[in-house]
């Protein structure tokens, strides 16, 4: 599969004018909307909740990547399926059962995706990854924006990719945080899926042109 995907992250965005951002990344080469959600809990920030993600859904006509950073986020699966989430992505570090998170939900008909913070071992989801339909490396401390990538990334998506390759499993691998021009390429080399981009593509001058030189650094 070599069409590797870009998701802006929509944390990034302007909030005073969220539809003209939105609309802009429908008209974009990007293929999906990275949605944060944070609760002040799990990480020190609080982000936007259900009534911002419906004006989103609302208006969004690509794959909507919700990326939850909340404690206990079994209580809400429903509520992100119905909301119109088409992947749901779950800290390892907030689930207790993760594997029944997983199959929650799957049974939602949403795709199951599982963040690492930086300093979680990926061998930690050799027992679930057949279960995974995405795994976000997150290339940054979770709950700050704008910080400088973690160099140790790399070697964390090379190792994923092993894990991924010898229990052939069909898991995408999502970067999130700090991803620019300068190391995509290298991130897809190392055997990445998906570049999630805030700051970089939304604080650009040409929005539209920043994700297309991205996508196609991608995919070079």
């Amino acid at each position: 599969m070599n069409n590797k995907l870009i998701a802006p992250s929509i944390l990034a965005a302007d909030f005073g004018n969220l539809q003209r951002d939105v609309e802009m990344v429908n008209n974009s080469e990007a293929d999906w909307f990275h949605i944060d959600i944070m609760d002040g809990v799990f990480v020190p920030n609080i982000s936007f909740g259900m009534p911002v993600l419906k004006a989103i859904s609302k208006h969004a006509k690509k794959t909507i990547d919700v990326h939850l950073m909340i404690v206990d986020p079994d209580r809400y699966i429903k509520t992100f399926a119905e909301l119109g989430s088409d992947v749901l992505t779950v800290h390892y570090e907030a689930c207790t059962h993760l594997h029944r998170t997983l199959q929650a939900i799957k049974a939602e008909g949403m795709q199951a995706g599982v963040a690492l913070n930086p300093h979680t071992n990926i061998n930690v989801l050799e027992d679930t990854i057949n279960d995974i339909d995405l795994v976000c490396l997150m290339s940054v401390n979770p709950g700050f924006g704008g910080q400088s990538f973690i160099e140790n990334t790399y070697n964390k998506v090379k190792q994923l990719k092993e894990l991924i390759t010898k229990k052939g499993a069909n898991t995408k691998i999502e970067i999130d945080g700090g991803v620019t021009n300068k190391n995509a390429k290298a991130l897809v080399e190392a055997g990445a899926d998906v570049l999630v981009a805030g700051s970089y593509v939304f604080k650009s001058d040409n929005q539209p042109e920043t994700i297309r030189g991205l996508k196609a650094i991608a995919n070079s």
